[in-house]
């Protein structure tokens, strides 16, 4: 198993310093300095409300959105943490659109700076639907932080790969 899998793109010598952090069993250590505490957005409703406010926030002329959860199977079926969906249906002679987001229920017990990131992500997919310039532009502005949130989410992610455990 390739226990640095999440870190793939990124440089030798980071992943040297990772494979250290692994090595001396301080990864998690490390990880907790930076980022103690869980947040207490756990249910459905509350994940929603607080996308709602982000959405608000940064792109509230962008297009609704009908549907916000946590995802049990997320990550197994769609080898995705989260998951941006834009669905069109033909009713009566109208087309009706909608948005939802579905976020891996592995960030129901992260820190608010992991959900954040996440949240972030799949919000910019409202606007931007691919991975390009403008798309990355657009979650640095509604998180400035963002490039350092998702490679510390990488390492978290690298961190339950290899002890099984939650914070």
């Amino acid at each position: 198993m390739n226990a640095l899998k999440y870190l793939n793109g990124y440089p030798a010598p980071v992943k040297e310093q990772v494979q250290t952090l692994i090595s001396n069993n301080t990864l998690a250590e490390f990880l907790l300095k930076r980022y103690p505490v869980a947040h207490e957005v756990r249910s459905d409703k509350a994940l929603y409300a607080y996308v709602m406010s982000l959405k608000n926030q940064f792109i509230r002329k962008s297009d609704p959105l009908s549907k916000v959860v946590y995802d049990d199977k997320l990550d197994v079926l769609h080898q995705a943490l989260g998951l941006h969906s834009f669905v069109a249906r033909v009713q009566g002679g109208k087309l009706k659109a909608k948005n939802e987001i579905r976020i891996g229920s592995v960030f129901k017990k992260v820190p608010i700076e992991f959900l954040k990131m996440i949240t972030v992500h799949e919000l910019a997919h409202i606007k931007e639907k691919q991975h390009n310039k403008a798309f990355y532009q657009l979650c640095q502005h509604m998180e400035p932080n963002y490039h350092q949130l998702e490679f510390d989410m990488r390492l978290y992610l690298t961190y339950l790969d290899i002890s099984g455990k939650l914070y």
